[in-house]
């Protein structure tokens, strides 16, 4: 009973940080569903072209290889290596960046991280990123002229705001400490793409980065179908054993 109890409150303490967490992670901005699909194979192949047209100058994915996103993701080889690799990389190779470690330390305060298992560190996965790739807001108190509502006083620019437009912060009432909240974001100058193009999008890119943190999540889905229909088919059989035995013994 003791040991039960000690159970349920180490869970209850755990679910109670996390809450804690997730709180302090967004004050002024709660998550905003994703609402992505891994088996969506035209959106993983929009979110890496996008991915790698609008953030690979950045950010690696040293866990994924060109050859495994082409054969996950229906491409082939030349459309990869025409269209989707930048740095000269083989295709058997990781995915990685130009950018030298000297060079981005120096635009950004240090080196901008690898990005292939983002989705399983930030809290609220990939919701969380989708909501900031949706959060820049022009602030010229920043050394790179932006911020972000989720993030505050990130360090990078918003590498979408061709696509989205040019959105600025709407402040609440100053804080005792002086501080005004940011209470929403407003574009102020459109871009190439509406608000429900840019969703897309945003959605879109976070579809592949969920990919790129768990590959084999493509065919685990895919196996589980005929896992299912097999545990249906054994269950089957064992009623038909079952009612052929007690047959016997009655």
């Amino acid at each position: 009973m003791t040991k039960t109890f000690a159970s349920r409150l180490a869970v209850f303490a755990s679910g109670l940080l996390i809450s804690f967490a997730a709180s302090a992670a967004s004050p002024g901005a709660p998550l905003q569903q994703a609402g992505n699909d891994l088996g969506d194979k035209a959106s993983l192949q929009r979110g890496a072209a996008l991915y790698m047209n609008y953030c690979s100058g950045c950010h690696s994915l040293k866990y994924l290889r060109y050859s495994r996103m082409a054969e996950d993701l229906g491409l082939t080889e030349e459309e990869v290596m025409e269209n989707l690799n930048f740095t000269g990389a083989k295709f058997g190779e990781q995915i990685g960046v130009s950018l030298k470690t000297a060079d981005g330390d120096a635009f950004f305060g240090k080196m901008p991280p690898d990005l292939s298992l983002i989705t399983r560190t930030k809290l609220g996965e990939s919701d969380w990123i989708y909501t900031y790739l949706k959060s820049f807001y022009l602030d010229e108190s920043r050394p790179l002229g932006w911020n972000n509502q989720l993030f505050p006083n990130v360090s990078m620019p918003n590498p979408l705001w061709e696509l989205q437009g040019l959105q600025h912060a709407e402040f609440g009432e100053a804080s005792a400490g002086g501080e005004r909240p940011v209470k929403g974001l407003k574009i102020t100058q459109p871009g190439r793409l509406s608000a429900a193009e840019f969703d897309q999008v945003a959605r879109d890119i976070t579809n592949f980065l969920e990919y790129a943190s768990e590959p084999a999540a493509l065919k685990r889905q895919g196996m589980g179908v005929w896992v299912i229909l097999f545990l249906v088919a054994l269950t089957f059989l064992a009623y038909l054993l079952k009612r052929e035995y007690w047959k016997d013994v009655h």
